[in-house]
């Protein structure tokens, strides 16, 4: 989703970053090689039909889906659906299924990463090992999104010393969760030309045109905040403050930036007014804890967790990917959550590769954008995007309301970034306690041991130091 809006002030526009002087600028006519790993993914054939959408302009040649032998099967089929949409469409791309990772990521021009370690069931067992302490358990936040962190960063600094050596001059668009963290940690700790990217930022922008009966197009939201959580402070449409308007009518009408993937619990009209800005649905989980702990606790003994319901959701999608004459996306695959993250990975890359210098939300380092963040943070943010990459819209301070939660989150992002890297259990235990959804000291520390020992095989760090 990409809007222009005029006057605004680029954070860190200098002479390093202004289009075509920064090494690794896309100018090429070849056919663009895509990489991207976590290729047996079910929101793969979105990522094909948004290629497919783009190809007058985006010219994509190969495209490289790439998995592990475990998503093998996954792999095949969606690969092969993958094909078939190609093939209904006419454009002239290639669609190749390997598990061999260099023959995908040798000369790729672009990499984009969507892949889970250790799959659903790592992921069931991050929203469960909290519940059983009496905290909200998350994929992404919380102790299950540091679970999730512990396993990830690893993994995409793996990944990362390949692209340094085989295709040093790619752009890599992650969208792996906890897809800020994530990007935070590979913008500091190696060379690759990174941007973190959620589906999260468009789906606000559709729930405001849905609201007012227009376009997407013609509504800017200014994002202030990082990954999963942020605020909208201000929303236009076609140049006009609506903000207020904005407010009024999510009050009345009971309609805050609902996502399919969290639970639907809306938060009291006379709270968003005193906010005064519109709050990500992920932010449940922080001003309305008791509730959503109390949806997370009957879910879990009902339907079961959100990982859970996905991977029933996942089941049915794969046996439709198998059907031979299916060549489009389905429908069904809006059921999986996560909407639009690979049709905004597609926008993205059009506009490195066009030089569009048009306005996109996405994680970017700080720089001096958000005043009351470190330098070296990743920020959510609203920025232009040509072919040197996103340049984020200067923000200064964060509005008082939402500045504290803000700097606690981002410091336990950074001191978790750490931990992982490192494999310090005191770290971990520290970043783990920090964090507001976790109730206590005591708590975190049995929590961090169930995910070590529960996660031993992807926690070598940790195997290490003992």
């Amino acid at each position: 989703m990409t809007i222009k809006i005029p006057s605004v002030t680029i954070q860190g526009m200098d002479q390093k970053y202004i289009a075509g002087e920064k090494k690794g600028v896309i100018m090429t006519e070849k056919g663009l090689k895509i990489a991207t790993i976590g290729g047996g993914s079910s929101y793969t054939p979105e990522l094909i039909e948004g290629f497919i959408k783009r190809y007058e302009e985006l010219p994509v040649k190969d495209i490289y889906l790439v998995d592990i032998e475990e998503g093998k099967e996954k792999l095949s089929i969606v690969s092969a659906l993958a094909q078939r949409m190609v093939d209904k469409s006419g454009c002239d791309i290639r669609i190749h299924s390997t598990l061999d990772r260099e023959e995908a990521l040798r000369d790729a021009d672009f990499v984009t990463t969507q892949f889970r370690i250790g799959q659903l069931e790592a992921r069931i067992r991050d929203e469960k090992i909290p519940l059983r302490y009496h905290a909200i358990g998350q994929e992404t936040t919380g102790a299950g999104g540091f679970a999730n962190a512990l396993r990830t960063v690893p993994a995409i600094l793996d990944i990362c010393k390949d692209i340094e050596r085989l295709c040093p001059d790619a752009w890599l668009i992650n969208f792996s969760n906890p897809s800020g963290l994530v990007t935070e940690a590979v913008l500091n700790h190696t060379k690759v030309k990174a941007i973190g990217l959620c589906n999260a930022p468009i789906g606000v922008q559709n729930d405001v045109a849905k609201l007012f009966g227009c376009d997407a197009e013609d509504v800017y939201c200014d994002f202030v905040g990082i990954n999963h959580l942020f605020w909208v402070q201000k929303v236009m449409i076609k140049g006009k403050d609506v903000t207020e308007e904005t407010i009024g009518r999510i009050v009345k009408e009971g309609k805050a930036g609902k996502l399919a993937n969290i639970p639907d619990i809306d938060f009291p009209g006379s709270f968003i007014r005193s906010l005064g800005m519109l709050p990500i649905s992920y932010l449940k989980y922080y001003y309305l804890a008791d509730q959503m702990l109390e949806e997370c606790i009957e879910a879990a003994g009902t339907k079961g967790t959100r990982g859970e319901v996905v991977r029933k959701v996942e089941e049915e999608l794969f046996e439709l990917y198998k059907d031979e004459n299916l060549a489009v996306k389905p429908p069904q695959l809006a059921s999986r959550g996560g909407a639009h993250y690979s049709d905004a990975a597609c926008s993205l890359i059009n506009s490195i590769y066009n030089n569009k210098g048009d306005i996109q939300t996405v994680n970017v380092l700080n720089r001096g954008t958000n005043l009351d963040l470190p330098e070296d943070a990743v920020i959510e943010r609203n920025c232009v995007i040509d072919k040197a990459g996103a340049h984020p819209i200067h923000l200064g301070h964060t509005p008082e309301k939402a500045r504290g939660l803000l700097q606690i989150v981002k410091n336990y992002e950074q001191l978790t970034i750490k931990a992982a890297i490192t494999g310090d259990y005191d770290l971990a235990l520290q970043a783990l306690t920090i964090h507001p959804l976790v109730p206590s000291a005591t708590a975190a520390e049995k929590m961090l041991d169930d995910i070590i020992r529960e996660n031993a095989a992807y926690l070598p760090a940790f195997a290490e130091r003992k």
